[in-house]
């Protein structure tokens, strides 16, 4: 345990000095604006890696739910981690998330510690961290458009319609198959299946803030530009 706790700490401070330098670097911007870029590099990095490492590097999450860790799932998710527990405490500092959120940072952080500590199922939990993230890259994009009032356009459109897409087939349809898979399958701690189905549930919450964003659109109603938890 002592070389993943390494890691973790390692990724943490790196997402930390990552943060600091932006602000640094954007000093006329918002603490906020810094945080989001950390959270869009983040979420690009992190959905290039689970996907290589469900994809290709295997195994499939859906037939070996439960197996042992493997050095390169252990690498992504001590990643992960640093960057959720920096994200969760940036949220509690300035008090800028709902209690949906701060839910969904605390499950994802406890789940990934488990994982860790056990040394089974980061299978599974990769593949939870790919159909998440994948969609974050999208929804920071939409939010860096609005701050620099290019939301309002035919790229904001394509962009929102992108980001709805891929959060209704992905997390939620490929969500559900995964952690059913994970639920159904004897191997999995009981704990970890307790903590995949909260996790669907607040993914669950999070659909129904973007029904609500979708329906507005369609009756042509502007989002609040706080509304939660759609700034995920």
């Amino acid at each position: 345990m002592v070389p993943i706790v390494l890691e973790v700490t390692c990724s943490f401070v790196t997402w930390l000095c990552l943060y600091s330098c932006f602000c640094r670097w954007n000093r006329q911007r918002s603490y906020k604006w810094s945080c989001r870029l950390v959270t869009l590099l983040h979420g690009l990095l992190v959905t290039f890696l689970s996907g290589y490492v469900m994809f290709l590097d295997g195994p499939w999450p859906l037939t070996h739910a439960g197996s042992p860790n493997t050095p390169l799932q252990i690498h992504v998710l001590s990643l992960t981690l640093g960057y959720f527990i920096f994200d969760l405490g940036w949220c509690l500092y300035f008090q800028t998330e709902g209690d949906l959120m701060l839910l969904h940072h605390t499950l994802s952080i406890c789940g990934m510690i488990l994982v860790l500590g056990l040394g089974t199922s980061a299978t599974e939990v990769n593949a939870v961290v790919f159909v998440s993230e994948i969609t974050n890259p999208l929804l920071q994009t939409r939010w860096f458009l609005r701050e620099m009032g290019s939301y309002h356009t035919s790229l904001g459109k394509v962009v929102d319609f992108l980001f709805v897409l891929l959060f209704l087939v992905l997390r939620i349809g490929a969500g559900a198959c995964i952690v059913y898979g994970m639920v159904t399958s004897p191997e999995p701690n009981w704990l970890l299946k307790a903590g995949g189905l909260a996790m669907y549930v607040v993914s669950l919450g999070f659909m129904v803030e973007i029904c609500r964003f979708v329906r507005r659109k369609m009756w042509k109603t502007p989002p609040s530009l706080d509304s939660q938890p759609f700034q995920e």
